[in-house]
């Protein structure tokens, strides 16, 4: 007998770091698989592109900073004002800054720490305490990195650590909540061809737009598929590598 997989028809899902790559993709198939989208970012230029490409039926747009633990409370705010409720989170909002550990400023190193964990941590949160008022349970998923899993390569030292705290925040966070029905996964994926990988030069003189990396669609595949798993089902650690990349 095969697993049933969960119905996202309905379902209010918060997606941040939604104006591009990743997290646009993942935008798109939650609205393909029924679900109403929340969804920050930033970039006000992203989040207008979106609503262009999919509508504002089903699709709502927050220029949010997760560094911000007020503006991820307002995404959960605008959720449950358009839906009445929010079910699940997904932490995709992440910033990386690449090269030697003494080539980085003193506000990159900050910035990494304060998006990629606190911003999770912050998010966490929010989710936290609407699912408990609602009694309801929920899925918290974190889009982290083999990088902080050992992974990670020269120059990657400040960034690696950032998303290694994310993911064993999580870890953890998951054995706190999971008896009230509460659900903590992480996703982490190897490279990626996004303009964010492009835009850091953390893989040198290579395009990953020519590099043999894992798509958008596959990473956001992965972070769908997590959501639609029985609530019997935990994903506690998924990570995804190009059959073509080395693994470690």
């Amino acid at each position: 007998m095969s697993a049933e997989l969960r119905d996202l028809t309905d379902t209010v899902v918060v997606v941040t770091g939604a104006g591009s790559g990743i997290g646009a993709e993942t935008v798109g198939q939650l609205l393909e698989a029924g679900a109403r989208v929340v969804s920050g970012d930033i970039s006000a230029a992203g989040l207008d592109s979106l609503r262009a490409k999919h509508g504002d039926e089903c699709l709502r747009t927050v220029v949010a900073d997760v560094a911000d633990s007020d503006a991820c409370e307002k995404l959960l705010h605008t959720g449950v004002a358009a839906w009445g409720r929010v079910d699940s989170v997904i932490s995709n909002a992440g910033i990386g800054f690449f090269g030697g550990v003494l080539d980085a400023e003193e506000t990159q190193v900050r910035a990494m720490a304060q998006v990629n964990f606190l911003g999770t941590v912050w998010l966490s949160r929010a989710a936290l305490r609407h699912f408990r008022e609602r009694s309801g349970g929920g899925d918290v998923i974190v889009l982290g990195s083999v990088a902080g899993l050992g992974s990670g390569g020269g120059g990657e030292a400040i960034y690696a650590a950032t998303k290694a705290a994310q993911m064993q925040f999580a870890t953890s966070l998951d054995r706190e909540v999971r008896h009230e029905g509460i659900r903590v996964s992480v996703v982490a994926p190897a490279g990626v061809n996004t303009s964010f990988a492009a835009a850091t030069g953390r893989f040198g003189d290579l395009n990953p737009a020519d590099a043999d990396f894992l798509h958008t669609a596959d990473v956001a595949h992965a972070l769908v598929s997590t959501l639609r798993q029985p609530r019997r089902i935990r994903t506690a650690l998924w990570s995804l590598w190009s059959v073509s990349e080395p693994n470690g």
